[in-house]
């Protein structure tokens, strides 16, 4: 399991070094999230890309389901922008607020 977060923290590792040659690039990648339904106090949700994916990025966003179809996007860490959250929808025309 420790070899696949070393080739994980690699692999970013060189997305964040193109980044700093190419300052107009942007690099998105996504991380799974679970629900650890025997945690009963606290935050049930485990990043299964572990610290490593967490600590790389830049600017951290979760996004989840909000009321109907409205979703929510919450700035979780981000040295540019204050926390905060929006709410959108996604329709057959684009996004919506």
């Amino acid at each position: 399991m420790f070899q696949f977060y070393g080739l994980l923290r690699g692999h970013l590792t060189d997305l964040l070094t193109l980044t700093n040659i190419f300052p107009e690039l942007v690099v998105v990648y996504t991380n799974q999230v679970k629900i650890k339904p025997d945690v009963f106090y606290g935050n049930p949700t485990i990043h299964l890309g572990g610290n490593v994916v967490a600590h790389m990025s830049t600017t951290r966003v979760y996004l989840r389901k909000g009321k109907g179809e409205e979703r929510v996007a919450k700035i979780v860490k981000s040295p540019y922008l204050p926390e905060g959250e929006a709410v959108f929808c996604i329709t057959e025309g684009g996004i919506t607020d």
